[in-house]
């Protein structure tokens, strides 16, 4: 079965710098893997997120993004910076999730801002959300500034060195994966 890799960007604006890092992400670990990538941002959401008071409040499709992303075999979530934390809607969506739902699952955290004192939002406001699900969150979190950037794309050399040592870092979850699957057939 191949590998199903979600990216999810906490952004509103389009075009989105947070997206095209999540989306290089998930490119990236799709070839690095050989799997399959979705990237989905909140205007895939809306309005149904906004004014949710559960999943179960939110439209058809909204709710079957979700559960594309939840039944993902692997995340990558990315928020751009905010007043030095995430977007309030981003973790919205995180707030109607059960804990359990993300448990043990591997996930990749990206942000972006406009500079680098916002760097530390990985470290100090993401894994701190997805520890409290258990989620294993890999040991590189992937922070882009402005300058980071061309015509939109990700583009500095250290941005994508340090891209694709996260990206290495899912390879124990990917060999647990196919070493089970291989077990079950």
């Amino acid at each position: 079965m191949t590998l199903r890799i979600a990216a999810f960007a906490g952004s509103l604006s389009s075009p989105s710098r947070t997206r095209a890092l999540v989306e290089q992400a998930a490119g990236r670990t799709a070839l690095r893997f050989g799997g399959t990538a979705v990237t989905y941002d909140l205007t895939d959401l809306q309005p149904s997120l906004g004014r949710a008071a559960t999943l179960d409040d939110m439209d058809p499709t909204a709710r079957g993004i979700v559960g594309d992303i939840l039944s993902a075999d692997a995340l990558i979530v990315g928020s751009p910076v905010y007043k030095g934390s995430y977007a309030g809607l981003f973790k919205h969506l995180f707030d109607l999730i059960d804990p359990a739902t993300l448990a043990g699952k591997p996930v990749l955290l990206t942000a972006t801002g406009g500079g680098d004192k916002h760097a530390l939002v990985i470290e100090h406001q993401l894994r701190p959300l997805f520890a409290f699900f258990e989620a294993a969150v890999l040991p590189t979190g992937v922070y882009a500034g402005g300058a980071d950037f061309r015509d939109g794309q990700p583009a500095a050399p250290a941005l994508l060195d340090r891209l694709d040592r996260a990206v290495t870092q899912f390879a124990p979850f990917v060999e647990r994966r196919h070493a089970a699957l291989s077990t079950a057939a």
